[in-house]
């Protein structure tokens, strides 16, 4: 099934509802039937089992060489999060790490290709009292150089990081008149408008800590960077994007597929008053405006945390997986509306997400979700969605352990809950995180920032060991580029990959998950097929032709090229 570009394809969400009662009733049992609900003597039956296949992951966090812990007072008890880009321009992930009231850290890849997990930290050039008070980061190149930069978000002022290689940057606040603020920053998103050569970048804050009464009800406006026209690259003339409800999450996201994409925020019920979950419109050349009731926007109040997308039925309309507190939404737009309408239906029950408490262990109370994402970490061509899960601090009312959760994709178009199974079920809080590749092996990796405690970093071995790795399916590295036009890495894009009669769509994004951000190539997951075809849809919305690819390799797709490139890892 190729992507369409025209009309919505009729019973759509009628589909993700139109489950059997047979379905429905095993969905019921996957949503409650917990292990720890069996051992508490519960006559509830025990959670599906995925019939796909469990990936197995190593945690070698400390065996890697990372040391790093995100902490401090309850200014961080959220942020926490992770940058995964190529630092040093060998294309391997590097990591950035939020430290909270410790500095963050980078650590340079230096892992062999298959083989355990190797780091090195090193200095990134700018002085430590820069570095101190980062809750997230964003890879992002926003001066077009073809090296990455970084946007740091801190308590205090935020920093645009210009990267200068070898994995050396420098702050360039002044020379951008960007205004950092004193805010207290815990989201970001970003976009190339039509027609601009820098993008516009979207700030999220959290609450404003000077206001009287704080924190109840004084959650901090949050703010939209455009870039003044013509070739200087300056911000000094931002636009406030208020009411701000204590952003935890945002991105830039064409939901009704019209080649404009919006800004969708998360927001976190915990502090604000008369707030809701937020879509603005950002139309070029006009000042930004929220969607309304008028609009069709529906009233949603939930502990915002973190926001993954993707196209999980390839209609061109993307689906939003929601952290909160207590249950996860899965939204999709409901097919029985005007496509033009943001009207959503919750389908996280239906496709078994709802991740509302623990699977492990004995406590039963609500969980809480930050980080989520989507991968297809054992490459059988389906989407899998990871979620970071961890108490605030030692809120009574939900739980104390809480292990991250890992729902598998399975051929029914519903998700399977594996993180027991698949090793990465620890006693620690989660808070950002990401998935990818690692060491270049063509299985996801994961990297967790975690709360008062080590960062967790998982080696996927596949259906084997560590000291044995064993592939699972195959799949397919796609990186593309625009040479000599702004925004080189495509920003926007729309990469498709078909493999016999079934498409996947991933778009090229920057923003959502939890104060962490990635950048790299976009892996694909193949299942048996060993060749693939691959279009991309550039950000002018024009396609390019199919390049026809073999399976088990990293390619290239430059704009115009007329055949993709191949890059090894060695």
């Amino acid at each position: 099934m190729t992507l369409s570009t025209t009309s919505r394809p009729h019973g759509t969400a009628s589909r993700f509802r139109g489950l059997s009662l047979a379905l429905a009733g095993s969905l019921l049992l996957t949503t409650l039937g917990t292990p720890a609900a069996v051992a508490a003597g519960s006559d509830e039956a025990p959670r599906r089992t995925s019939i796909t296949p469990v990936p197995h992951f190593v945690e070698e966090g400390e065996s890697a060489g990372i040391a790093h812990r995100y902490e401090g007072p309850w200014e961080f008890f959220v942020g926490g999060g992770v940058a995964i880009f190529d630092c040093d321009g060998d294309r391997r992930p590097d990591l950035f790490m939020a430290g909270g009231s410790n500095p963050a850290d980078l650590y340079r890849n230096q892992s062999p290709t298959g083989g355990a997990l190797t780091f090195e930290k090193v200095d990134s050039g700018v002085e430590a009292s820069r570095l101190d008070k980062v809750l997230g980061a964003y890879p992002i190149d926003f001066d077009n150089d073809g090296v990455m930069d970084l946007v740091v978000l801190r308590l205090g002022e935020n920093l645009l990081l210009r990267g200068k290689g070898a994995c050396r940057f420098e702050v360039a606040n002044r020379a951008l008149g960007f205004e950092g603020g004193r805010e207290w920053s815990t989201a970001f998103s970003a976009l190339w408008e039509p027609g601009a050569t820098y993008p516009t970048l979207a700030v999220g804050n959290y609450v404003d800590r000077s206001a009287p009464g704080s924190p109840w009800g004084t959650c901090h406006d949050n703010f939209l960077f455009r870039p003044s026209g013509g070739e200087h690259q300056d911000y000094s003339e931002p636009f406030r994007l208020s009411p701000g409800y204590c952003a935890l999450s945002m991105l830039f996201t064409d939901w009704n597929r019209s080649g404009e994409p919006a800004l969708r925020i998360s927001n976190d019920r915990q502090y604000y008053r008369g707030g809701e979950e937020q879509l603005w419109a950002v139309s070029p050349g006009r000042p930004p405006r929220p969607y309304r009731r008028s609009d069709g926007w529906r009233h949603l109040k939930i502990w915002g945390m973190g926001i993954a997308s993707i196209d999980l039925n390839v209609d061109g309309f993307p689906e939003y997986a929601l952290t909160s507190m207590g249950d996860t939404k899965l939204q999709t737009l409901d097919d029985e509306g005007d496509e033009t309408v943001p009207v959503y239906t919750d389908i996280a029950f239906e496709k078994g997400v709802t991740a509302h408490r623990p699977y492990a262990g004995d406590d039963l109370r609500p969980s809480t979700g930050w980080h989520s994402e989507f991968q297809d970490v054992n490459n059988d061509g389906l989407w899998d969605l990871f979620i970071a899960k961890g108490n605030v601090e030692a809120m009574p009312d939900f739980a104390a352990y809480d292990p991250d959760n890992l729902l598998l994709g399975q051929w029914d178009e519903t998700f399977v809950e594996t993180g027991d199974t698949s090793g990465i079920a620890l006693n620690r809080r989660g808070r950002g995180a990401g998935i990818a590749d690692l060491n270049m092996d063509g299985l996801p990796d994961l990297v967790v920032v975690n709360r008062s405690g080590p960062a967790s970093v998982f080696r996927n071995v596949g259906g084997g060991s560590g000291d044995a790795p064993r592939p699972l399916g195959n799949w397919l590295g796609v990186e593309i580029r625009q040479p000599g036009k702004p925004n080189l890495f495509g920003v926007g894009a729309k990469v498709s990959v078909k493999i016999g009669n079934r498409t996947i769509v991933r778009d090229v994004q920057i923003g959502g998950g939890h104060a962490s951000g990635q950048a790299g190539f976009l892996h694909f997951g193949l299942g048996v097929s060993e060749r693939a075809q691959v279009r991309v849809r550039w950000p002018d919305g024009n396609w390019s032709h199919g390049y026809r690819v073999f399976a088990n390799q990293h390619v290239i797709i430059e704009r115009d090229a007329e055949n993709a490139a191949l890059w090894m890892a060695d």
